[in-house]
């Protein structure tokens, strides 16, 4: 069995929705699983000295324009959304929560914030807002707002996002393929190069 390829991606992030939108197909296309780990930028941010997008001069106004383009070449829903960015700390601590009784069930929600967030602009940073999003999808709201708060659930996720910065992971989304790092939605094409020749 080939091994699963490593999708990191940050909820805030609109690149990361795009990604998201395509790697399950593309690598079920050669065999592949994927395994879904979100982390938190801003993690990564302080050892970079990154900024997000729409803070700094110049891009943040090219990234906006190239945002909407990129949605129509991706051919998904996208609405920049009012408030962006977010921190994105309880949709992953719901993820983690979620997935670590299954699996399959916490990648459906990871879809769905996705949605709610860069579709219907609805603010996922908001415990209730992410609760409603996986109760359509038959998750105990109650029980995830509560966990959200749990010690064991807050130290899941930073362990996660600490082994992600361990790895080299520094933006979203940043895919990993047999050990080969890829950054970027715009990387796609080559991903599925490296998965159909086994690399170059």
């Amino acid at each position: 069995m080939a091994n699963p390829i490593d999708f990191y991606f940050d909820f805030s992030s609109p690149y990361g929705y795009f990604a998201s939108t395509k790697i399950d197909a593309l690598a079920a296309k050669y065999g592949r699983t994927v395994v879904w780990r979100p982390i938190l930028l801003g993690a990564a941010f302080k050892i970079t000295g990154g900024q997000p997008l729409p803070t700094i001069p110049l891009k943040g106004s090219y990234a906006a324009h190239d945002l909407t383009r990129s949605a129509r070449w991706f051919k998904v829903p996208f609405k920049l959304p009012s408030k962006f960015p977010i921190s994105s700390t309880a949709p992953s601590r719901a993820f983690y929560w979620v997935g670590d009784k299954d699996p399959a069930l916490a990648k459906k929600l990871a879809q769905a914030l996705y949605h709610a967030y860069f579709a219907e602009d609805r603010d996922i940073s908001n415990p209730e807002v992410t609760g409603n999003v996986a109760a359509k999808l038959g998750v105990n709201k109650e029980d995830l707002t509560q966990a959200l708060d749990d010690p064991a659930v807050k130290e899941r996720f930073r362990t996660e996002v600490d082994a992600a910065i361990e790895r080299g992971v520094f933006g979203s989304p940043y895919i990993v393929v047999d050990g080969e790092p890829f950054w970027g939605s715009d990387r796609l094409d080559q991903v599925e190069k490296w998965l159909e020749s086994g690399g170059w």
